[in-house]
């Protein structure tokens, strides 16, 4: 094989990845309402795909860059093939909401109306009184002539495009009158003239109202929905008074969002990054999408304002934006159609009565999010924040949610004197505001906040707590694969460990000495850092396990993580593999490496898991010859984690905890249901069911952690009634 025929291009496994989510979409074993939040994401995540990847290749092609990528393509060569993709997506997308989805809606009592032409007499007065009094004051028109340049088009906004003629003004009609009245025929000015001069105008839909609304159903018991789009296009008349409206239809621009910073340069990162994402809803225009019927005078003027390419445009046959769809889902009597909502559960060995600190210190706790709940770690933080043992607080903060509990203990901390010191990531993408302004905020409150560092993104999730007791000082320390946000950890699958073990604690604290001061320790005791040591650990353990297989002994490595397409790695596991190491790989999104290839990879399965939940968590085990290690990281094994960012990989050390993580590793690699199977021609499918046992490891995780919290509660309930024994040999008396 020529070298760049053992690798998959990174941008095209990426689309892959979306194809699986769409296929969850036109899977009619879901509920027909998760059909919809899963179509939902696989717009939201083209969107961003585009925002970001596509437009750092479209850079690339700029400046006449040419280097290609491990699969042998160059960046010109990837957006043509990205295109070409792409194109065949969004018809499948559409073709799924409206043969498939609108369909049952209908079937279900839920009618969206696509066009405003097909609204009775009833619902047209309804949308008329609606648009006068709720959407018509709210509009801004916006013409294009001489004295009014073409408006700058937001980013990802929906617009609509209309092609206006001039109406005569009064002297004009007498003239014309009275010249046919007196039987003079047309000067050859006036016959050289021809056809009216056309304008060009548009309006944006404006995101600060509904994108959809319930209307007047023809039939009783049915809900009637139309877009607001359809609504201001009924209407567009009204806002273009002088002219007559030729034709007027919807589009949606998508911009480059992907922004650079010179740090070297930067004098202050926070000052650099709020200037920078200002710019980010005025970046060069990217992908054009547009209702298929647009007018073709209306599309050449947007092509040629927006300098975009046929290629670059995207007809669509339907609502523009099937973002939408995540807001239907929680439209009102409908729930039959969803799956039953999974609420987190305690975790079976955190009492709630209970010192967080004083269970730690019986035993290591392992967290597996979301079938078990968030508050545990919420709680770590708030605890510490109010236990005047605590003397320190540290933590890394990437992505946290809008209105975090956990920033408001850390700021609560500082106030009641504690030392606190948090690394707020400003770089992180698309939260680069959010992170803004709560580095602001725990700044404020006496918190010693560190902005990232120069070069690099800090991606690690820990944090520390120094806490005084009788013994001497102690530090505890959680760790995890995913952020300290509280809302997505209801969505994502993560892990969590708590521990007090002094190894972890002292790395844990060099962790931070490095990233306030840039202090590099001379060694680790159990933790591994990105950028400097973790590539070689990784590189190490999958060397190991291939010298054991060399030497005749059993050799397997599991690894889980979001995505794989680092090349390194990639050919350190073809070479463990063709030494005869059994490798499963249960990766949800971009996989370069290619999977079952013969004389390349015979011995490496490759499976992504599509479910409810979002796949996150980051697990790797090594065989080791029988002495089973288990670790857990924030990193993938992409150049991104192991080259340019803070990232750490941490062992599971207890036997009972390390065995339940080969216990979760086991039961996704047995899931039949929402597993796909990446094959040798570099399609994923799903496990042929045949002869197998029907298993969605979401699923079973839900049950599994509701059975052992219901056991749990039987167990204190027990408790509860049976008598200590002085007590019962009193009753006996």
């Amino acid at each position: 094989m020529k070298d760049s025929e053992k690798y998959t291009n990174r941008e095209l496994s990426w689309l892959k990845f979306n194809y699986r989510i769409l296929s969850e979409a036109r899977d009619k074993t879901n509920p027909l309402f998760e059909r919809l939040k899963f179509l939902s994401i696989t717009s939201s995540n083209l969107d961003e795909f585009f925002m970001i990847r596509v437009a750092s290749l479209k850079d690339m092609v700029d400046v006449d860059y040419e280097k290609r990528d491990i699969a042998g393509m160059t960046p010109k060569e990837q957006i043509r093939a990205i295109l070409r993709e792409t194109h065949e997506f969004v018809n499948l997308q559409y073709s799924t909401y409206h043969r498939s989805l609108m369909p049952a809606l209908r079937q279900e009592g839920l009618l969206l109306l696509h066009r405003h032409e097909d609204l009775n007499k009833e619902q047209k007065a309804y949308v008329d009184q609606y648009f006068e009094e709720q959407i018509y004051p709210v509009l801004t028109p916006m013409a294009v002539d001489s004295s009014r340049p073409f408006p700058l088009i937001r980013n990802k906004s929906l617009n609509i495009a209309a092609l206006l003629e001039k109406k005569q003004d009064l002297a004009d009609k007498v003239e014309e009158r009275r010249k046919a009245k007196s039987g003079k025929k047309k000067s050859e000015d006036e016959k050289e003239k021809g056809e009216p001069e056309l304008e060009f105008a548009t309006v944006q839909v404006p995101s600060v109202l509904p994108r959809f609304i319930k209307i007047p159903s023809e039939k009783e018991g049915t809900v009637s929905i139309i877009f607001l789009e359809e609504i201001i296009e009924r209407h567009i008349q009204k806002l273009f008074m002088n002219y007559k409206v030729i034709s007027a239809h919807p589009y949606r621009i998508m911009r480059n969002a992907d922004f650079s910073i010179d740090e070297d340069e930067a004098e202050d990162l926070l000052k650099e990054i709020e200037k920078q994402l200002k710019k980010r809803q005025w970046g060069a225009a990217i992908r054009l999408e547009i209702e298929d019927k647009m007018d073709g005078r209306l599309l050449k003027i947007l092509k040629d304002e927006l300098e975009l390419k046929d290629a670059d445009v995207f007809p669509i046959n339907g609502p523009l934006d099937l973002t939408f769809l995540m807001k239907l889902y929680g439209i009102d009597g409908f729930d039959r159609l969803k799956a039953p909502k999974y609420f987190p559960k305690p975790h079976p060995a955190i009492s709630p009565e209970e010192n967080l600190f004083d269970r730690i210190a019986k035993g290591d706790i392992l967290l597996h999010h979301p079938y078990q709940s968030f508050d545990p770690v919420v709680d770590f933080v708030r605890q510490a924040s109010k236990d005047p043992k605590v003397l320190a607080i540290k933590q890394t903060l990437y992505r946290v949610s809008g209105n975090s509990p956990i920033i408001a203990s850390l700021a609560e901390a500082a106030e009641n004197g504690k030392q606190v010191t948090v690394l707020v990531e400003l770089k992180a993408r698309f939260d680069e505001e959010n992170n803004i302004n709560w580095a602001k905020k725990l700044e404020k409150a006496g918190c010693h906040v560190i902005y990232g560092l120069k070069g690099l993104k800090t991606h690690s999730k820990i944090t520390l707590v120094v806490r005084n007791e009788e013994e001497g000082i102690r530090r505890y320390v959680h760790l995890g694969t995913g952020n300290y946000n509280d809302s997505t950890a209801k969505l994502y699958t993560d892990m969590g460990l708590f521990t007090c073990r002094r190894m972890i604690g002292e790395d844990a604290t060099a962790v931070f000495n490095m990233l306030s001061g840039y202090s590099e320790p001379v060694g680790w005791n159990r933790l591994a850092l990105a950028p400097l040591w973790l590539r070689d650990k990784f590189e190490y353990l999958i060397r190991r396990e291939t010298e054991h297989a060399k030497q005749g002994r059993e050799a397997f490595i599991i690894a889980k993580m979001n995505s794989l397409c680092d090349k390194e790695i990639i050919d350190l596991l073809y070479e463990a593999g063709q030494a005869g190491v059994r490798i499963e790989l249960i990766i949800r999104g971009i996989c370069c490496l290619r999977a079952g290839v013969a004389g390349l990879s015979e011995n490496i399965r490759v499976r992504s898991i599509v479910g409810t939940f979002l796949e996150h968590s980051r697990v790797f085990y090594f065989h080791n010859d029988g002495q089973e290690e288990v670790y857990l990281s924030s990193a993938d094994w992409m150049p991104r984690n192991l080259d340019k960012r803070v990232e750490i990989l941490f062992p599971v050390e207890d036997e009972e905890l390390k065995a339940e993580v080969i216990h979760i590793l086991q039961i996704q690699l047995e899931d039949t249901l929402k597993a796909h199977i990446l094959k040798p021609d570099d399609m994923y499918e799903k496990v042929d069911k045949r002869g197998k046992k029907l298993l969605c490891a979401q699923e079973y995780f839900c049950a599994e952690a509701t059975d052992r919290a219901e056991q749990t509660v039987r167990q204190e309930t027990m408790r509860s009634f049976i008598p200590m024994e002085g007590e019962h040999r009193e009753q006996k008396e």
